[in-house]
């Protein structure tokens, strides 16, 4: 048996985060890290960074000032695939396979905009098609596969600092917890988050660069997860949300998930 530990990670600008990028990778050592919303051609990506880190492994699916995904690791992988569940060239996805036959996908699924309604907010009714799609694609799935990202969806009661007063926002409408529960059964997915952390106990991911101080109302909502096929859940022993990272110098407004397997 040996050890592996993948993180998962929207970062808002790899470029603009880079300092705080190698500081948890000083710090937490992961052997797989996945980003989401790097904003950056797949060309300016800082590989020399990474590379003198230990990371000589990066697949890159970007986009100048949008989007844009990587999967930077110390170990193999291979088969560099991207699904365009936008449906609009968006780079929002990139699938690698693991040398221990795992398949690893990271996704950023669109925020959605303001108004929870496809007849007056188009980008609602992407996010929400985008979800269909992923849907779709995991009822064929049948390999051992980890699903990490941001997806934008606080799925449980739980899972925001006011269940009463966000169900109205996006990310925590009753439509797209719908839509995200039917992608979760699709694929008897385990969601790794609350495995290791039962509901009803807290458990946020992200915070407004709205609130001069995240700590003092604690607004979180749960918008990044981490799913596993049963097969690869039966692997994880632990699970970690690195809330401290909020905190840190120029944060994202997101913090990083950690998994750790016995393979």
């Amino acid at each position: 048996m040996s050890s592996l530990k993948i993180a998962s990670w929207n970062i808002n600008s790899v470029r603009a985060r880079l300092v705080i990028v190698e500081q948890f990778l000083k710090a937490e050592q992961p052997d797989i890290l996945c980003l989401q919303e790097t904003k950056v051609v797949d060309g300016d990506f800082p590989r020399a960074v990474f590379h003198r880190l230990g990371y000589k492994h990066i697949m890159l699916c970007g986009q100048r000032m949008h989007h844009g995904v990587a999967i930077i690791s110390r170990i193999p992988i291979t088969e560099d695939d991207r699904f365009d569940w936008q449906d609009n060239g968006e780079a929002r996805h990139l699938g690698v396979r693991l040398e221990c036959g795992i398949r690893l996908e990271n996704v950023y699924v669109p925020a959605g905009g303001d108004i929870p309604d496809r007849d007056v907010n188009p980008k609602f009714g992407q996010k929400l098609d985008f979800i269909e799609r992923m849907t779709r694609w995991s009822e064929a799935c049948r390999c051992p596969t980890l699903l990490v990202g941001d997806f934008n969806v606080a799925p449980l009661e739980c899972d925001v600092w006011s269940h009463k007063q966000l169900l109205n926002v996006v990310s925590h409408t009753p439509i797209e917890v719908e839509a995200l529960t039917r992608l979760q059964q699709s694929g008897d997915w385990v969601d790794l988050g609350r495995h290791f952390h039962p509901a009803p106990g807290r458990l946020h991911t992200w915070w407004s660069y709205r609130s001069p101080d995240w700590t003092k109302n604690d607004r979180g909502r749960r918008l990044d997860h981490m799913w596993a096929s049963k097969d690869v859940a039966a692997l994880a022993v632990a699970h970690h949300v690195h809330e401290t990272c909020r905190s840190w110098e120029r944060p994202s407004d997101h913090v990083p998930l950690v998994t750790e397997f016995r393979i």
